[in-house]
């Protein structure tokens, strides 16, 4: 199996080789940039005046027209956290004006009772690069009122944050469930115990990252995309990859947010066990990569090469590398892990993935969840986020500039 493995994964390799017409080199940053804020003023002029649902959240494959969610939804905080970056990017007062307006709209999920894990997503990314551009002291309140929030899900029996408190397949409830996707909500936390909240989040925070490393992740360093929990002995019953190929198979997208989430870590904690785990998550995804360095959207997905990409998990993994490249101390491994960050975000900047006249998103060939059938080969509102905060750091690093002073 091994052999048939390894060469199929050879012949992938050479078919996209031949098929590819991208030309790695130096990205010119801004001009990535600029075609976002054009991107985005498309989709202004595109939203519906309806207050419940008009946050964008993906455009399916084919389509021109934007799927619309309200506050609730897991990805309600990426839009506004786009126009914060792209106020940061182009200081387009416009885009401080519409964020501030989209931002404010998540403002309930600071004081509701926690209904899952993704504040960090939704109230961070929004309130989040908010206070970090303007120091706005309602944003901060807001932010550490959800964090807060956040932490009531924290079962110290287990050690991490109870993800989905509610039934969901396969998860066997009301038993405590994880998912990779928490790593990077701890954020919020991190942030808060520094900023004003409770010290208290930062051991949260903390305790969930080591109690995902060591239960989340196989000998080979690939994640499991949940993990379940006897909720009252903190024992692990098992893994799951609910959203990838199989229970065993590395899915693309939970990978990234592996990746992204002790990179981050490493920055709030400086502890070096999350610097060492963050490389070698990193490294294992790295080495399955196509030539192009855009993940098939599961890397066992027996469809391979017919099967989905998702430029999601590069958006992602290209913000994190770029941030890890700053960390790492072998000089060699740091300088690869620019050049890889600098090449996938030349592959999302060409013709292949940038959607430009095709809709008003930035990236097209994400996928979502393939086994439910939902989101797939399309365009995402967190790619863009992702894409667009990658781009930032980029730019950053080219001027020569300290990339920790542009983080929260």
């Amino acid at each position: 199996m091994a052999t048939i493995n390894t060469f199929r994964n050879l012949f992938f390799t050479v078919v996209v080789v031949l098929g590819s017409k991208i030309s790695f080199g130096q990205l010119n940053a801004r001009q990535s940039i600029a075609y976002c804020a054009s991107q985005i003023h498309k989709t202004l002029s595109q939203l519906p005046a309806d207050s419940v649902k008009n946050i964008p959240r993906s455009i399916l494959s084919g389509q021109q027209q934007w799927q619309f969610i309200n506050y609730q939804d897991w990805c309600s905080g990426f839009w506004p956290g786009i126009l914060w970056y792209a106020y940061e990017g182009t200081h387009d007062q416009k885009f401080k004006t519409q964020t501030d307006k989209f931002s404010r709209e998540l403002t309930p999920l600071s004081t509701m009772k926690a209904f899952d894990h993704d504040l960090g997503f939704q109230i961070f990314n929004s309130f989040g690069n908010g206070y970090r551009l303007t120091k706005n002291p309602d944003y901060k309140k807001i932010i550490l009122a959800s964090a807060d929030t956040l932490a009531t899900l924290f079962n110290p029996k287990v050690g991490t944050i109870l993800s989905w408190p509610r039934p969901v397949s396969n998860m066997e409830w009301p038993q405590h469930n994880t998912i990779i996707d928490n790593m990077i909500n701890l954020e919020m936390l991190f942030w808060a115990s520094k900023n004003g909240g409770d010290k208290r989040l930062y051991d949260i925070a903390v305790s969930h990252a080591k109690t995902t490393m060591k239960n989340h992740f196989r000998p080979d360093y690939t994640s499991y995309h949940a993990v379940v929990y006897d909720k009252e002995t903190g024992k692990k019953i098992k893994g799951v990859t609910h959203q990838g190929y199989e229970d065993d198979s590395m899915w693309a997208r939970g990978q990234s947010w592996a990746i992204y989430g002790y990179t981050m870590c490493y920055r709030e904690t400086k502890d070096p066990l999350f610097l060492d785990f963050a490389q070698k998550v990193t490294d294992v995804y790295l080495q399955r990569l196509p030539a192009d360095l855009i993940p098939y959207w599961d890397f066992s997905d027996p469809a391979i090469p017919k099967a989905p990409r998702d430029a999601s998990a590069a958006a992602v993994v290209s913000s994190a590398l770029l941030e890890l490249s700053t960390f790492t101390k072998d000089k060699i491994k740091a300088n690869t892990y620019r050049d890889k960050a600098e090449q996938m975000l030349t592959s999302l900047s060409s013709v292949q993935y940038q959607s430009r006249q095709k809709n008003s998103a930035f990236l097209l060939h994400s996928t979502g969840h393939k086994p439910n059938g939902s989101e797939v080969d399309a365009s995402i509102i967190y790619a863009d986020y992702y894409y667009l905060e990658a781009l930032l750091r980029l730019q950053r690093l080219q001027k020569g500039l300290n990339l920790r002073n542009a983080l929260k």
